[in-house]
Formats: C-alpha cells, structure tokens, sequence
C-alpha cells in the first residue's frame, strides 16, 4: 500500500441557532428540529444545497430513544444531497468538539473532503422514561404468551408510578458538576470576585459582538430569537453580587450567574481541504493543528487535581509538549466557562508550580495567561450551554476571530462531565 501524506483541514465557516434557557423559547422544540434550523442555515449560507458531502458528524447528550439516529434525520429535513452519510457520537460537554475532531481526521487522513460537525441538546424535551420496577413489568407483560397471562402480569403492576429522570449527578459520587466544581475551586481558593469578573465580561463580550455584527453569520435566527436568551446586558458586579450561592452551601462562592444555566440550542461548523474550498468558492477561515482528549479519575483522585471538570489542564499541557508551544503562544483563548470556577481552576493549576511538576511532568508552571485574550465575544456564562452544541459554537467564533486578525493562532479549551476534555489548536488560514 502507498503511504499517504496528511492533508490539512480548515474550518471554512459555521452556523447556530440563538440558544435558549431551558423550558422557554424552545419548549416546543426538539433535538431534531433545532439541529434542522442550524443545518439548514448552514446550508442557506455556503450554498450547499444538493451537495455530497463526505460525512456529517453530530450528537446530543440528552436524547429521546427516537434520536437513535439524529444527525440523520436532521439531515434528511435539510437539502444536502441524502448520499451523505451522517454518524451520531457523545462525550458529555465535549460532544460538540469531538465531532470536529473526527470530521478534521478523517479530511487528514484524506478519507473525505469536506464535511459538517455539528451538536444539539435540549433540556425541555427530556428523555424521562419508565423505572426500573415498571419497566420490568411492562416488558413481562409484552413478552407474555396469552391474554390470561398479560392480565395475571397487568394486575401486578406497581401503583405507584415508577419513573426514570434524568440526573446531571454522577453516578459514581452521585455530586452534579456544580457541587463537585465547589469542592475544587475551594480546594484551589477560587474566590466569588474573581468568578463574578468572569461572568460579567462573559455578558459584556457576548453583548458587544451582537452590536458590532461579529455573530451575523454566524448565527441563523430561529422560533423567534435572534440573540441568546440568557445574555443580559447592562449587568454589573453591584448586580452579580447581590445573588445568593447555589453551590457550597451558604457560604460558596458559585451563583446562578457565574454557573451555566440549562440550555436548549444547536450548532454546525463546517470543514473540508483548501481545494475542496476553493471549488466551491470557499474561503478557509483556520488550520486544525492538533487535538487532545484527557480525563482524570474524579471518583478517587483528589478533587483539587483530579476533580470532574479538571481535565482539561491535563490535555492542554500534553497537547503543547507535542507542539512545542507554550500557554503563552496564542492570541484567542476560548475555555468554555461551564463555570467560572472551573475556568479559574484551570488557570490555577496551569501556574502553580506543584502542580505543574507532579501532575504534569513540567520543571516549571505553564504560566499565565493575557485574560484580554480569553473568550473575547462572550463564553457560555453568556451564551449558555446545551451540551452537544458548545463545542460547534467555540470552533466556529475562534476560527472566524483568527481569519478576521488574518494571522496567529488560538487554544479551544472543554471540560466535559465524567472527568473528560477534549482540546484543539487552530491557526488561522
């Protein structure tokens, strides 16, 4: 067999709906219907309306048993050509950057030419299911031989109703992501000042990409909204400071506003080579370098260095000793604030010096970063987080901030639940 050479793959462009707090403009919305408007809009706005393309690469965190296979049936209701084939995938937060990775592989490793990662997510039409007690019984009952046997089985029926809600807890320490994001940051004496900056310059960022146009093609309007509905403009740290603690307990420093709301939304990004591009009249906006996925054993290890939303500071690290790259070696940093906790954490433990030594082999700390630089149009305080739509939406504003400089390089940093992460470098085209 002839060994093939790596090809490069660009983001060429990217599309999302506006997201929305969970149970609002979307309560009548679904997975497949949100992902529909995004891809849709993706395809208004490239013109690939008819257009094979090599694969189409999304999933969602939260899914109804009917959303076995979303991405496909998401892309039927679109006009790209039905001879593209579609795969589903998940990692928690991460699910949105995943599919990025895999579709950029596959074009580097010259498997396809072009391709769409892309993730929704609503907490408003969640999968609640039938519990463990009622389940057994009604497959007993379908599994049952005769009438007279169905109805023997039908009449010991629990009575009361047994049903299976979905839970952001871990199943192994039975903590949500905010309780355990409390334990580290304590651990690591992440203060409320500090968080409430982060969420204030989140809104401020978000707020003044609207107004500057930075988000116009980036963003299709879709069931009435043409902005994220958890942006609030005009907020203040007078404002930020008058919340009470929803994670610690009374004396925590987490908030409603420096902890990511549950979100519904979709997004898409599109990627292919540069003369696949260049046939169809596409501009490549950014390179993708190189990826990393890490995770970290948040059920034993210690919550300050192996807490839940920690991984990232493991992949990041790893990923720059391959590329010869310090922290310091980039213009964007976009972290996805899941909280402002955990952003804070990370940055923490990059420049501590302990850490930096016996958790990631450094002789020294990583160092810090130009906070100027750190999500610079608004991060997911702002924009709020639907799990399998993050990680589209951050590829798809860095890698348009890096063709607008027209130079220079920037870090995508996601945590994801059950202590993994997944971490890209782009450089601009």
């Amino acid at each position: 067999m002839t060994k093939r050479e790596l090809v490069d793959a660009y983001v060429l462009g990217g599309n999302r709906i506006p997201f929305a707090r969970s149970n609002g403009a979307y309560l009548n919305e679904t997975n497949q219907t949100m992902l529909t408007a995004a891809l849709g809009g993706l395809v208004d706005r490239y013109s690939l309306a008819g257009a094979h393309l090599g694969e189409v690469a999304g999933g969602a965190v939260v899914k109804l048993a009917r959303d076995h296979s979303l991405t496909r049936e998401a892309l039927l209701d679109t006009t790209i050509a039905r001879s593209t084939p579609t795969v589903d995938l998940q990692q928690q937060c991460a699910t949105g950057g995943q599919t990025v990775v895999h579709i950029a592989n596959k074009i580097a490793c010259g498997q396809i030419e072009s391709g769409v990662a892309c993730g929704a997510d609503t907490t408003s039409d969640p999968p609640i299911g039938f519990g463990p007690r009622l389940r057994d019984r009604l497959v007993r009952i379908n599994a049952a031989k005769s009438n007279l046997d169905r109805a023997k089985l039908a009449a010991q029926l629990p009575l009361s109703l047994d049903f299976d809600i979905p839970s952001p807890a871990e199943r192994r320490t039975r903590l949500t992501p905010g309780a355990a994001q409390a334990i580290t940051g304590k651990a690591w004496g992440i203060g409320r000042t500090a968080q409430d900056e982060i969420a204030l310059a989140s809104h401020t960022n978000l707020a003044k990409a609207y107004d500057d146009g930075f988000l116009a093609d980036l963003v299709t309007p879709f069931a009435g909204l043409a902005e994220d509905d958890n942006m609030r403009r005009g907020l203040t740290m007078a404002k930020l400071a008058k919340l009470k603690p929803c994670f610690g307990g009374p004396d925590g420093t987490m908030t409603a506003a420096n902890s990511t709301t549950l979100t519904d939304g979709a997004s898409t990004v599109l990627l292919g080579t540069k003369e696949w591009a260049s046939s169809r009249g596409l501009r490549p906006l950014a390179r993708v370098v190189d990826a990393q996925s890490w995770a970290v054993d948040y059920v034993d290890g210690d919550p300050k260095t192996q807490g839940v939303l920690m991984a990232p500071a493991y992949a990041v690290s790893e990923m720059l000793k391959r590329n010869n790259l310090a922290l310091q070696d980039f213009d964007y940093y976009e972290i996805h604030e899941a909280f402002a906790s955990q952003v804070l954490s990370t940055l923490a433990a990059w420049n501590d010096a302990d850490f930096c030594r016996t958790e990631l082999g450094r002789g020294k700390p990583m160092g810090e970063i130009d906070r100027g630089r750190l999500n610079v149009t608004g991060g997911s305080l702002a924009t709020g987080h639907p799990f399998g739509a993050t990680g589209g939406r951050i590829t798809a504003t860095l890698a348009k901030l890096l063709a607008e400089k027209g130079s220079g390089r920037g870090l995508i940093s996601i945590c994801a639940g059950s202590g993994m992460s997944v971490t890209m470098i782009l450089e601009a085209a």
